[in-house]
C-alpha cells in the first residue's frame, strides 16, 4: 500500500513538472507577437479655430490629433490658396501640428489649405491623406469648383509634380510675375480638382514648379495654357490641359545610344599611341535596318576616304556604298543595300586618319561584319481602329523613353516583314505641320498649343501592359483608339 502512494506521488510530481516546462520552457524559446502592425494614420481630435470658420482673424491655427505626429517636407507639400506672400511657419509637439500665419489676410476671401502627404504617425509613418482646412476671412465660403487633367502633349502620359493654378489677371504676363489666386496640385492619375473657388473669369494654366514660386519662369520647365480664359460658375465643364517643354535641357549620355561596341584594345603600352574606334556591331553583326557605324573618341584632324575599303565576304570591293563623315569628325557612317546573312569585310590602312590627338593606327585594321538573318526579326501587321487619317497620325515605337522607330500613317494599317524584336510602349503622334516630329507649343506671342501624341493601349498580359514583337514569328494586333 505504501509503495502504490509513492508511485502515485511520483506520477503526480512528473505531471506538474512537464506542465511547468510548457509553460516557461516555450516562452524563453518564442517571444510574444506584440500585436499587428498600426496602419492606421492619425485621426484628427480638434482644430482651433474650427475648420470652415468665418470671420477668421487669428494668426495661430491648431491641429490636435489621437497620437504623436511628424511632418515630412512640410513647405514643399502644403499648398494654401490663394498662395501667401510668405509661407507660414509650420510646426508639431507631440500630439499637435501648428500653422503660424505671416502675412495680412485678404479681406472677405476664402482660404483653402491642402496638407498633401505632410502628416503622418511618428512610429510607422502612417500618412494622413486627403487632408484639409478651409477659413473665410468673411461672412461666407465661396463654393465653386472646377477640375480637370494635365498630360504631357510629347508623350501622353501624365506628371503628377506638376501644379495647376488659376490667374484673375488675363494678361499674359501675369503667369511669369504675379502670384496666381488659386493652386492645386495633380493626383495620381494626373487629375485636378479646385475648391471653395469665387465666381469670375480666370486663366488657368499649369505648369513645373521645382523652385517653390508659383511662376512660369523658364522655357525647358513643363507648362501648359488653356486656348481661353475660363468663366467659373455653375456647371463647368472638365478642362484638359496639355504641357510640353518650349526648349529641351541637353544631357550627357553615358552610353551610345546607336549599340557601338568598342573594339578589343590593344595592349596597355600601346594604348596612348593607338586611334580608338568602336562600331556598332553586337556579337560581330549588323543590323540589316541600320547603317555600319564607326566612332571615334577624339575627332579626325586628317582623312583619307581612298585608304578605307569596303569589300564582300569573297573579297570583292562593293561599288554601290556611301561613306559619310559627320560634322565633328568623329563618326563616319557607311550605308548600303545589305544582303540578309552575309559576310562583309571593312579594310583601314594604318594611315586612313589621324585624330586631334595624332593618334594612329598602328597596323591596318580589318573589321568583319556579318548581317543578321531573317529568323532574327519578326514580322509586323497592326490594324487600328478609329484611327483619323486627316491628322496625320505617325506611329512611334519606344524603348526605355527614348523614340527607336517612327513611321507616317498612310491608312488603318501598318505592315513591316521584317521589323526588329523586343517589348516596345506604341504611340501615334499627331503631326499637325507634317514634319515627322514631335513640335512643342509656345504661349508667349502666339499662343500655339503642342502637338498631340496618344499612348497606344496595350492589352494587359502577365499583369504588364507590353506590346512585344517576337523574333521569327508573324506578329499581327488589333487596336482600337
Amino acid at each position: 500500500m505504501r509503495s502504490l502512494k509513492n508511485l502515485s506521488f511520483l506520477l503526480i510530481a512528473a505531471l506538474i513538472f512537464k506542465q511547468f516546462l510548457s509553460l516557461y520552457g516555450c516562452a524563453n524559446i518564442i517571444p510574444p507577437s506584440g500585436g499587428p502592425k498600426d496602419t492606421i494614420p492619425p485621426r484628427l481630435i480638434t482644430v482651433v479655430p474650427k475648420d470652415s470658420a468665418l470671420h477668421f482673424k487669428s494668426k495661430f491655427i491648431t491641429f490636435t490629433f489621437d497620437e504623436f505626429v511628424d511632418l515630412n517636407n512640410a513647405l514643399q507639400n502644403i499648398i494654401i490658396s490663394p498662395p501667401p506672400k510668405r509661407n507660414p511657419i509650420v510646426d508639431h509637439h507631440l500630439r499637435t501640428v501648428t500653422i503660424k500665419l505671416k502675412d495680412t489676410l485678404v479681406d472677405n476671401t476664402t482660404y483653402f489649405i491642402d496638407f498633401g502627404n505632410t502628416i503622418k504617425d511618428i512610429n510607422e509613418g502612417n500618412i494622413l491623406k486627403h487632408f484639409s482646412y478651409v477659413f473665410s476671412t468673411g461672412s461666407y465660403l465661396d463654393s465653386m469648383d472646377l477640375s480637370g487633367q494635365v498630360f504631357v502633349a510629347e508623350t501622353g502620359k501624365i506628371d503628377t509634380t506638376l501644379i495647376v493654378i488659376l490667374h484673375k489677371s488675363l494678361d499674359d504676363s501675369a503667369v511669369a510675375k504675379d502670384l496666381p489666386r488659386y493652386v492645386t496640385r495633380l493626383d495620381s492619375l494626373g487629375q485636378f480638382h479646385f475648391r471653395f473657388l469665387a465666381p469670375g473669369t480666370y486663366n488657368i494654366y499649369a505648369l513645373e514648379d521645382q523652385s517653390g514660386s508659383r511662376k512660369y519662369l523658364s522655357k525647358s520647365d513643363l507648362f501648359a495654357f488653356n486656348d481661353h480664359p475660363i468663366n467659373v460658375g455653375s456647371g463647368n465643364l472638365p478642362v484638359t490641359l496639355f504641357a510640353y517643354s518650349e526648349e529641351k535641357v541637353g544631357k550627357k549620355s553615358t552610353t551610345s545610344s546607336t549599340g557601338i561596341q568598342p573594339k578589343k584594345e590593344a595592349k596597355k603600352e600601346d594604348k596612348e599611341k593607338r586611334l580608338v574606334l568602336s562600331v556598332n556591331l553586337q556579337n560581330g553583326q549588323l543590323d540589316l535596318l541600320g547603317n555600319l557605324i564607326i566612332q571615334f573618341k577624339n575627332g579626325l584632324k586628317v582623312f583619307d576616304s581612298t585608304k578605307v575599303h569596303f569589300l564582300d565576304g569573297g573579297f570583292q570591293p562593293i561599288k554601290s556604298y556611301l561613306l559619310v563623315k559627320d560634322s565633328t569628325n568623329t563618326k563616319l557612317t557607311i550605308s548600303t543595300k545589305w544582303a540578309l546573312d552575309s559576310p562583309y569585310i571593312l579594310i583601314l590602312e594604318k594611315s586612313f586618319g589621324e585624330d586631334s590627338s595624332d593618334r594612329r593606327l598602328l597596323k591596318d585594321d580589318t573589321i568583319k561584319i556579318r548581317t543578321k538573318k531573317e529568323s532574327d526579326y519578326g514580322s509586323l501587321l497592326l490594324r487600328f481602329k478609329n484611327l483619323d487619317i486627316s491628322k496625320h497620325p505617325v506611329l512611334q515605337f519606344v524603348q526605355n523613353k527614348e523614340i527607336k522607330f517612327s513611321y507616317p500613317l498612310k491608312g488603318i494599317q501598318f505592315e513591316k516583314q521584317l521589323f526588329p524584336p523586343g517589348d516596345y510602349d506604341l504611340r501615334i503622334l499627331y503631326d499637325d505641320n507634317g514634319n515627322g516630329v514631335w513640335d512643342p507649343g509656345e504661349f508667349f506671342g502666339k499662343h500655339r498649343q503642342p502637338e498631340k501624341v496618344s499612348p497606344v493601349i496595350i492589352p494587359m498580359r502577365n499583369r504588364k501592359r507590353v506590346f512585344t514583337v517576337k523574333a521569327n514569328w508573324e506578329n499581327e494586333y488589333e487596336f482600337n483608339l
